[in-house]
């Protein structure tokens, strides 16, 4: 037998054997990254189970990272990750800011639980710790890949590393392109072909000055720049609305625009069967195909500096901006009902992180004692649009209800004669942020198997929330306001007049009749909040391969604003508050059988309060806490080597990710309580990898390669909702609320030289092409239809490294 090498991780700041840290961490290897076919962060799923992963409508600001089942979901820009992503040391304040291209990693380290206690950004769900690979002071090198596969996917990958002063000083730069069709069709109501999406174009250059003195002192400053332009967003129709399949859109002129892209029409709401069918189609309606643009650029600072024999003191420093524009048809129909013209964001993110840290008591007390100071200043501008179909669009909604009498564009009738189409206007957005907290981890073997850890962070976080409004054309609105007021509209209809007379997107803000309608309210206002985070840890080395251990920590993630414009309606405050979870775990790390064998366990219990939601009701997006919410389960992880050429990798997390029966405490709000006894969203119980690899020699120069992993999946919820509102008193799941367990296979081969000069590889990704749903939604302005965002087809194609 071989013995397996020893795995180093930075997981608790400090250099050491993943085995041997009190803390369930999955470590990957650039190998297992490149083998698998991680490419970025949203593909750590493929080597962890305890993972996972989903997008919405917008490639940067609704991307959310669940650990355990637990994750917070997006697309708003005021909410933070509850899994934190520190790149080189560095905090990035957002998931989507983290999405640039895997290319010369050195490792990724996925932290299960809450951390705060060494991370210079507390989370509440778990964190990604990713490293670049550090410029090498003594030897020049490099390596380059070129990839080419379905869907005329074109990738480039290298890095050059240069000695400038020989074991003192070094370059390093790395670049990537990546280029790919987009896996889903855009139609227009006709049915023609107006464009793509869910595609990749983006590129990444990343530099690297890395030195180290005669004295110990050694640091490197890091800079990238990354673009992306690729069309993203486009979703699926997975439900038509009744109005549609009753037909009246053609009874107020629509035709046949508004109805579903694909090949088939789902009528019942539990056909499952008819939802992937669906899917399956991977044609989205739409006027216009989306167009997404996103880039940023980045500076790090890392220094380490001894102190003496047996301490040091770390800084790491960085700054960021971040920039993105989108434009989307929002209704995501053929009709041209509501359009998001130009979204655009700016994140600005400064980090200071200072740690001092060291060894005492003949090394029996490791010891850390740390500061941290991070700003961020966000900034967004949606600008919106009410399309010429609009008015008939709420004419074929009103129909049935009046009868026809109102016509074909029943708001014109009812506010004298204004026409909705064409409404115009920008909501503006911002967040300023401040944090600041000081930290200690200490660690005391107590015996030479016994140790104790022992860890507190004071966090003080204040923000800056604001929303105004630029340019509003909106005319329908007040003219609806003022016949309501003068007992124009019918009783039985204000409620639906008014709100899609003054739909919550294009609506004015601050109009007089504010205080008694739930309109926009400009605000800016202040949050500011402080926590205590503490933890603590005993393990115990039965032997030296065999590890045992059990913690408790308390973690926390800051609050803030719901950047919506309807955040202050009716007077609501706009803040939400901070997430706190207690957390429980035990483990047990081992080698067994002269180290052939790598078994690591872990079970766990995490209780959130004030747990972080946002959802869409289908004309606005609200966000509140959950009194309580928890999960539990089991978390087993091996590697099983037989002989030198076959390794057997294993993992299965089971996890009951869910909110009590009693989840809502006090609050009686239906979007609280229709929670209670369901799962958490995209929190499957069980996941399962297995994977094998098999690799030898081919005579004296060649090797080859070749492995197979699969995913096992099993059932989850996919939307935030979890009962009908409508129907709320039988509690009726929402439709297509449920995405069936499935398995995804990949598959790898290789050969080349045994010195990497070169290597020439074949792959396939979810080989069986299973379609999958990441998040379904109520659709905008459609009233029991349900669409989704389905996730990556499989894909297939070859690739040539080289190393120098």
């Amino acid at each position: 037998m071989v013995d397996e090498d020893i795995i180093i991780v930075t997981a608790t700041r400090r250099a050491e054997d993943v085995q041997d840290i009190p803390i369930a961490v999955t470590a990957v290897s650039p190998v297992q990254l490149e083998r698998q076919g991680v490419v970025n962060v949203q593909e750590i799923t493929q080597v962890s189970p305890s993972f996972s992963t989903s997008n919405a409508q917008t490639s940067s600001g609704s991307v959310v990272l669940r650990i355990r089942g637990v994750g917070t979901t997006s697309n708003n820009i005021g909410f933070e990750s509850a899994v934190g992503v520190f790149v080189d040391g560095a905090y990035q304040s957002r998931p989507g800011i983290a999405l640039s291209e895997f290319v010369d990693i050195e490792r990724v380290e996925v932290l299960r639980g809450p951390q705060g206690t060494l991370f210079g950004r507390n989370t509440s769900a778990g964190a990604l710790n990713i490293t670049n690979k550090r410029p090498d002071l003594s030897e020049f090198g490099g390596f380059a890949n070129a990839t080419y596969g379905n869907r005329d996917l074109m990738s480039v990958q290298g890095a050059v590393n240069v000695p400038l002063v020989e074991d003192t000083l070094a370059l390093r730069v790395t670049g990537a392109y990546r280029e790919r069709d987009g896996y889903i069709t855009v139609v227009d109501g006709t049915g023609a072909r107006v464009g793509e999406s869910n595609g990749v174009d983006q590129y990444l250059i990343r530099g690297q000055l890395g030195w180290e003195t005669d004295s110990g002192i050694r640091g490197r400053i890091i800079g990238d720049y990354s673009k992306s332009k690729a069309p993203f967003g486009a979703a699926i129709e997975l439900l038509q609305s009744p109005v549609e399949t009753a037909g009246l859109f053609g009874l107020v002129g629509l035709g046949p625009r508004g109805g579903m892209a694909g090949p088939v029409v789902a009528t019942d709401r539990f056909d499952q069967t008819t939802a992937e069918a669906a899917a399956d189609s991977r044609i989205a309606s739409a006027n216009f195909a989306p167009i997404t643009k996103a880039d940023q650029w980045g500076v790090t600072g890392e220094i380490e500096i001894p102190l003496g024999d047996s301490a040091d003191i770390i800084y790491i420093g960085s700054y960021r901006e971040y920039d993105s524009f989108e434009k989307y048809d929002s209704d995501f129909s053929g009709i041209d009902v509501f359009n998001v013209d130009a979204n655009l964001t700016g994140i600005e993110t400064m980090t200071h992180e200072l740690r001092v840290q060291g060894d005492a008591l003949d090394g029996r007390l490791s010891w850390l004692v740390g500061a941290y100071y991070s700003t961020e200043d966000i900034s967004q501008s949606v600008s919106f649009s009410l399309g010429q179909d609009y008015g008939e669009l709420i004419g074929a909604l009103f129909f049935a209800p009046t009868g026809g009498a109102l016509g074909a564009n029943p708001l014109t009738v009812l506010s004298g004669g204004v026409d909705p189409a064409g409404t115009t206007n920008t909501n503006l957005y911002a967040q300023n942020s401040k944090s600041w907290s000081v930290f200690t981890h200490n660690t005391f073997d107590i015996t030479d198997a016994l140790s104790l850890t022992i860890g507190l962070r004071y966090s003080d976080e204040s923000k800056d929330g604001s929303f105004a409004q630029g340019n509003n054309t909106n005319a329908i609105c007040p003219a609806i306001l003022a016949s309501i007021g003068a007992g124009g509209v019918p009783g039985p209809l204000i409620n639906n007049v008014f709100g899609t007379g003054c739909f919550a997107f294009t609506a004015p803000a601050d109009l007089p009749q504010a205080a008694v309608f739930p309109l926009p309210r400009t605000f800016n206002s202040k949050f500011k909040d402080n926590e205590l985070i503490y933890t603590g840890k005993l393990s115990y080395a039965f032997a030296d391969p065999v590890n045992v251990y059990a913690s408790f920590t308390h973690g926390y993630k800051s609050g803030g604003f719901n950047l919506d414009s309807t955040a202050a309606a009716g007077g609501a405050d706009p803040r939400f508050a901070s997430e706190i979870v207690d957390a429980y775990e035990v483990g047990l790390k081992a080698k067994l059988i002269d180290n052939a064998v790598t078994l690591n366990i872990a079970a766990f219990r995490e209780e959130f309060k004030n747990f972080q939601v946002l959802e869409f009701t289908g004309a606005q997006f609200q966000t509140f806490n959950v009194p309580k919410a928890n999960t539990q389960g089991v978390e087993i992880e091996a590697t099983i080597r037989p002989s030198d050429s076959l390794t057997i990798n294993t993992g299965l997390t089971y996890t009951d990710a869910n909110y009590p029966s009693d989840c809502a405490g006090t609050q009686t709000a239906i979007n609280v309580t229709n929670l209670c006894g369901n799962s958490l969203t995209n929190a499957p119980e069980i996941v399962g990898i297995m994977g094998a690899t098999y690799e030898r020699d081919l005579g004296d120069s060649l090797d080859f390669f070749i492995t197979a992993q699969g995913r096992m999946t099993s059932d989850s919820r996919t939307s935030t909702q979890a009962f009908d509102p409508a129907i709320a008193t039988s509690r009726v799941l929402v439709p297509f609320d449920i995405q069936d367990g499935n398995v995804k296979l990949n598959l790898r081969a290789g050969i080349g030289s045994q010195d990497d000069r070169w290597a020439l590889e074949l792959f396939a990704v979810n080989v069986t092409n299973q379609i999958t749903r990441g998040v379904t939604f109520n659709t905008v302005l459609r009233s029991g239809s349900r669409s989704a965002f389905i996730q990556e087809p499989r894909s297939y194609g070859l690739t040539l490294r080289t190393k120098f």
